[in-house]
């Protein structure tokens, strides 16, 4: 059993929706070639429920060729193995949606590209998002581009839990029309060859998967893209604005910041928070041990000072005498729960409104060498200016 069967064993006492999702074109019978091939290489791979994505045409046969009574590939291939039962319903068949909202009968036009790119990534986000499934989606099918979006898309959302695949089907049997697996009773197809129609019997093809490794970068994107209706676009500038050049702006006045291309307002504790690391990396100290309960060196009381002077940054109008140290209670220093919930929800906020790998770099972070607390960024990625309001604030 290879690495990636193990991860994706399933343990009976587990609840998974194991989804096959497939993307199509004219060739449905990667459905079953698939389906078989994990049934030959692990039965706990197959999976208990298929959903397609594909154009008008395709929906149809794939329809015709799978589902119909009359043909009923599916049905044909659990019978010949003994499968367990497989959930797919026609209406498991997803028709991308074009401008107009119709279906697509093909992808033909930039238009239809960029409507297949934002109806593969969200309804692989939407698989995605469901803690109780397992996503496999294969690339074997439908147009190149269709197959790019499928796997790009289970880039950008993929769970520890979730594969990508590719299917492999021996000659003369691959992408032959009516080859849909390898049956265990005598099956012959003919394949022209030199002008002539040759038989072969379909009990002789092998089908193998080989699974494709990828690049998870769910935890890179902020929280409305992984959450909401997702498009392409909107999902690689993400990633691409996560890999920029690192700056952050500080504006306490209006009490925004700039950080990973975005604007962010941030409370006053916050925004202090963040200023007195920022200023400390700006001139170059070193990390800040952190608090204990014994505090035997007295750093609550200077670290409240220096936090107490961010906030008058922020609001000229705290006094240190009363309104300061008991509204933010700090009138006995700075305790190490107050220091640590501000860090932690500092450090929250950012990853929610950058993502986890865009936030990174403007984290308030342990440095485990220094044993201290420090804002990593170099001094000359740290401004103080005026960050203008966003148009739509997040």
């Amino acid at each position: 059993m290879t690495p990636a069967d193990q991860d994706l064993t399933v343990d009976p006492a587990t609840t998974w929706r194991h989804v096959l999702l497939a993307v199509t074109g004219l060739t449905p019978q990667v459905v079953t070639e698939t389906i078989c091939a994990l049934w030959l290489r692990n039965p706990s791979l197959v999976p208990t429920e298929v959903h397609l994505i594909t154009t008008l045409r395709g929906a149809e046969h794939a329809r015709l060729n799978l589902l119909s009574p009359a043909i009923d590939w599916l049905g044909r291939l659990r019978r010949e193995y003994s499968l367990p039962p497989i959930h797919f319903p026609a209406e498991h068949i997803h028709v991308i949606a074009g401008t107009d909202g119709s279906g697509l009968e093909d992808i033909r036009t930039p238009d239809d590209n960029v409507c297949a790119a934002n109806f593969i990534t969200e309804q692989v986000r939407r698989f995605a998002a469901d803690d109780d499934c397992a996503l496999h989606v294969s690339i074997a099918g439908g147009r190149k581009t269709m197959g790019y979006f499928a796997g790009y898309a289970l880039s950008l959302f993929g769970r520890p839990q979730d594969r990508l695949s590719h299917v492999l089907v021996s000659a003369p049997f691959e992408s032959h029309r009516d080859f849909y697996f390898p049956t265990r009773t005598e099956c012959p197809i003919h394949i022209s060859q030199a002008g002539k129609d040759v038989a072969y019997d379909c009990r002789n093809a092998k089908v193998e998967l080989a699974w494709i490794p990828f690049v998870r970068l769910r935890t890179a994107q902020h929280r409305p893209l992984v959450e909401g209706n997702a498009r392409f676009s909107d999902c690689v500038g993400a990633i691409q604005e996560a890999l920029a050049e690192r700056e952050l702006v500080i504006d306490l006045k209006t009490r925004r910041i700039r950080a990973g291309g975005k604007t962010i307002s941030l409370p006053p504790t916050e925004l202090a928070f963040l200023s007195w690391f920022a200023r400390r990396a700006k001139t170059g100290q070193p990390p800040l041990p952190g608090i204990t309960d014994k505090d035997p060196h007295g750093h609550g009381t200077a670290y409240r000072q220096h936090f107490v002077d961010e906030l008058k940054k922020i609001d000229p109008l705290l006094d240190e005498g009363g309104k300061t140290l008991g509204a933010f209670g700090l009138r006995d220093g700075m305790l190490p729960d107050y220091f640590n919930t501000k860090n932690s929800k500092l450090n929250k906020t950012l990853k929610d409104k950058l993502g986890a790998l865009a936030a990174r770099p403007y984290l308030i972070l342990q440095d485990t060498e220094a044993s201290g607390y420090a804002l990593a960024l170099a001094p000359a990625a740290i401004h103080y200016a005026a960050v203008p309001a966003p148009q739509n604030d997040n």
